[in-house]
């Protein structure tokens, strides 16, 4: 599904990634605020178009631009007993406390929080866990 949003005209590029993070507090007066809002914090976007459409913006130099941006499937790495494919899933961070982990961007998922709920879209191969937990890899809506 493609949606609209606004982001810093020099990282405005097709093909570049980001995570929304919810809303900054330095953004709750600006008169475009509504169309960076509605996207869901802790997802994933792509930009397939910039439009030339463009805003002031005191927290981007150059202000802000309107883009077209399509929802990225994101990986991750979740417990094998609730990996489900097609299922949801409320989302839990694992007790860990292995900081240099090859898979801790993959397990601590930025800008997901305990609880929220995801859809698995593909179970992959086994994640190999140095602490032993049984986890998998997937693909998150």
């Amino acid at each position: 599904m493609v949606m609209l949003t606004v982001i810093g005209k020099r990282l405005a590029k097709v093909g570049a990634e980001f995570t929304y993070m919810g809303p900054i507090s330095n953004c709750k007066e600006c008169k475009v605020r509504n169309i960076c809002f509605h996207l869901e914090k802790g997802r994933k976007y792509r930009i397939v178009s910039t439009r030339t459409v463009k805003h002031d913006c005191p927290l981007h130099e150059e202000g802000v631009v309107v883009v077209e941006v399509t929802e990225v499937p994101r990986p991750a790495a979740i417990a094998k007993k609730a990996a489900i494919e097609g299922s949801k899933i409320s989302y839990e961070t694992p007790s860990c406390n292995r900081r240099l982990c090859e898979h801790r961007l993959l397990c601590f998922l930025p800008g997901l929080e305990h609880g929220q709920k995801k859809k698995i879209l593909k179970v992959q191969e086994k994640a190999d866990c140095p602490i032993g937990q049984n986890r998998v890899f997937v693909l998150l809506e």
